[in-house]
């Protein structure tokens, strides 16, 4: 333990690295109870706490070694830090990183100077083609988490929150992929503030740590979830699983969509967006405050990364409020009926809806695919017997994987029997009651055949529908348009239209 301290408060890290602010979440502080602070390793140069652990181990290269050039592997923060540190020491890097990295973490490295080698779906392929280099080659191979100058480096972020928090810290919640992070911060905190709880934070696919401390061994998973790729680790090290097993209190598991959610807290909080790995231990402090039903204590989270792929933002925000249980997404049968939508809209009152599918397909029943956004889930329960309360039976699909995938998107298809069928688009203004206001204007001889509509976060939202209208009312259905005040385009011509829905 003195070894690590000495290591820890020797190391060289900021001819790289800045001393990261300790920032206070006060939005999350309120809802919690709790004060919670975000320690911004997000805001480092690479945008990852990596380049500390990275820099340090090769600042104590000798020359000789430096002149021969050093080889990585890593998921893309441990690289980027590596090719940093290279750029600075002046010598040549070669990253091994998986082929299913982050494009912008791949571009940020080699936009470095490194030479980038894809290799195989996880670190762990990765990692073993970046031995064959270092050992072909005879080039050090600086290791992203199982090396002690690695975890020296990361333990100066434990340094630095003893000496910027004002108040005592109760518990500190720090992701775990390897090992390294919670490592080296574990000891520096329990060295000098052993009462701390030092709690790591693993995706639920990707939980290596939790299952080695839960069997006294290292285990190799199978294969782990890319997800928050900055943890996918099927082994962790052998010196981090040493040092975890003497420093850390738990580990805690968490869901995508909690990670989700953590991720859109810090951004209402800071306006900053962290990647998956990066908001683990926002997700864990959340689900310890809950579990524990704390108040008035001071959490720390390590916001680790900010590295995202831009392409992964509307994933992350279509399951942020399931993470944090303010959406159901629900299965309703109704009869299939004129006036029978506009009963079960009735119902669902002045809760937001984020989205609506359904296809005529059964001359007596019509399925619905909906999310509803809702404060907690007593209100989804409540929904839930109001709607089984008047004969309409519901399927709460919130927590099935495939339907939140997949089926949202595929609900719909041929409606040959929805006769005299005409489809629109609308723009409908964003606010509780346009829905009602368009089913309050039109004709109860209408019969509406498909209802598609999705939250886009806009001050409007788009809505495609089809009616069925007969050829003698077509004039009726004119002036119904006209006087709804809503955008309209008539899309009945459009080829893709009759290709698929027709």
């Amino acid at each position: 333990m003195t070894d690590y301290l000495e290591r820890i408060l020797l190391a060289r890290v900021y001819d790289v690295a800045i001393e990261s602010p300790l920032d206070i979440a006060t939005n999350l502080s309120r809802r919690l109870g709790n004060t919670v602070l975000l320690k911004r390793e997000d805001m480092q140069p690479v945008f990852s706490f990596k380049l500390r652990g990275a820099y340090n181990k090769m600042a104590g290269l000798t020359q000789a070694q430096l002149d021969q050039g050093v080889v990585a592997a890593s998921a893309g923060n441990h690289a980027q830090g590596v090719a940093l540190a290279s750029q600075v020491l002046g010598c040549d890097a070669t990253i091994v990183m998986p082929a299913t990295t982050p494009g912008i973490k791949i571009d940020a490295v080699a936009k470095r100077g490194a030479t980038v080698v894809l290799h195989g779906d996880s670190y762990d392929d990765a990692y073993k083609r970046g031995m064959e280099i270092a050992r072909a080659e005879n080039k050090v191979f600086v290791h992203p988490y199982d090396d002690p100058e690695v975890i020296a480096g990361q333990g100066t972020i434990g340094m630095e929150v003893l000496r910027q928090s004002r108040n005592p810290i109760d518990a500190i919640f720090v992701p775990v992929g390897g090992g390294g992070l919670i490592a080296g911060i574990g000891a520096y905190i329990k060295r000098l503030r052993p009462e701390i709880k030092i709690i790591g934070v693993e995706p639920e696919d990707a939980d290596a740590m939790a299952r080695s401390l839960c069997k006294k061994e290292r285990i190799t998973l199978p294969q782990v979830g890319i997800f928050a790729d900055g943890v996918a680790v099927k082994q962790v090290g052998e010196e981090t699983f040493r040092l975890c097993q003497l420093y850390v209190d738990e580990i805690i598991r968490v869901s995508n969509d909690a990670i989700c959610a953590a991720i859109k807290d810090v951004f209402e909080d800071t306006r900053s967006i962290l990647e998956p790995a990066g908001a683990l231990g926002v997700a864990g402090a959340k689900v310890w405050a809950e579990r524990e039903n704390v108040l008035g204590k001071t959490l720390v989270a390590i916001a680790s990364g900010a590295n995202m792929n831009f392409d992964r933002l509307g994933f992350v925000a279509e399951r942020a409020e399931l993470g944090e249980k303010r959406e159901a997404v629900l299965a309703v049968t109704i009869p299939e009926e004129p006036g029978s939508f506009k009963t079960f809209c009735t119902l669902l009152g002045a809760r937001a809806i984020t989205e609506f599918n359904y296809r005529f397909a059964d001359a007596n029943e019509a399925h619905i695919f909906v999310g509803v956004q809702v404060p907690d889930r007593a209100e989804v329960d409540k929904l839930i017997s109001a709607l089984t309360t008047h004969a309409l039976p519901v399927l709460d699909l919130s927590d099935n994987e495939m339907a939140k995938l997949h089926i949202r998107h595929l609900v719909g298809g041929r409606a040959p029997h929805a006769e005299n069928e005409v489809l629109y688009r609308f723009e409908f203004p964003e606010r509780p009651g346009a829905l009602m206001k368009f089913l309050n204007s039109m004709s109860h001889a209408w019969n509406i055949s498909l209802f598609h509509y999705r939250n886009h976060g806009a001050d409007y939202g788009r809505v495609l529908a089809g009616i069925q209208v007969a050829p003698e009312q077509k004039e009726e259905f004119q002036l119904f348009l006209d006087d709804l005040g809503y955008r309209y385009w008539n899309e009945s011509r459009n080829p893709a239209y009759n290709l698929f829905l027709k």
